[in-house]
């Protein structure tokens, strides 16, 4: 794809929807709504592969994208929802920084790509360097809910957040063999029935899933 024109706008906005969804996860201190951001994101994500599939005139980075956004923007987040609701987690959820510390420091590693990536990447295509500047924001703000969040399901919504960044700059690369981008597919689909079935060995054991605040033996459940 070339600089310029409304092709190179849409992967921009697609590109920096994803990236927009990554803030958004980071504010939201709800678990109902922290999956129904990641299945925005899911869904930026998804489009953004089959936009590039389109002109990179590479068809399976399109079938791609359906894969992906099938299990991104709803197998995951329907198996989420219906575990949260098996659970009973609707509460609010505090971070452990804090949503206002947690932008500001969004905000500090998205300057810190941008300062990292371009300089670097001076010789290649300017799509392609602003791509893996978003990417690696993405990827960043993905380690980044990690770190700050005390719930192990938003933690783990933070892994899948920082495997789109990893998605995300893989796309941008022509050529990419679709059997890569199958493997990392099924690889998070494994990674989530993995995490469900401690999630719940948890709930069950500890009576919660604050990894913050061990539960006593003997207390109820929240």
């Amino acid at each position: 794809m070339n600089a310029g024109g409304w092709p190179y706008d849409v992967a921009h906005m697609l590109g920096g929807g994803v990236l927009l969804f990554s803030f958004v996860l980071l504010y939201q201190r709800r678990l109902v709504a922290l999956v129904s951001g990641f299945a925005t994101q899911g869904a930026l994500l998804a489009l953004a592969i089959a936009w590039q599939g389109f002109f990179q005139d590479a068809p399976l980075l399109v079938a791609t994208a359906v894969i992906s956004g099938a299990v991104k923007a709803v197998v995951i987040p329907l198996a989420l929802r219906r575990l949260l609701r098996h659970l009973g987690l609707q509460r609010e959820l505090e971070p452990g920084l804090g949503v206002g510390p947690s932008l500001v420091a969004g905000v500090g590693l998205v300057t810190l790509a941008i300062l990292v990536v371009l300089p670097a990447t001076a010789g290649a295509a300017p799509l392609a360097r602003e791509d893996l500047a978003i990417s690696l924001s993405v990827v960043l703000l993905g380690m980044l809910m990690m770190i700050t969040r005390r719930h192990a399901i938003s933690q783990g919504i933070g892994l899948l957040s920082l495997q789109n960044g990893l998605v995300l700059a893989a796309t941008g690369m022509p050529g990419l063999p679709l059997v890569v981008e199958l493997s990392t597919v099924i690889l998070v689909g494994a990674l989530v029935a993995v995490a469900g079935f401690f999630a719940l060995r948890l709930r069950q054991d500890l009576g919660a899933l604050d990894l913050s605040r061990p539960r006593p033996p003997g207390e109820a459940p929240e």
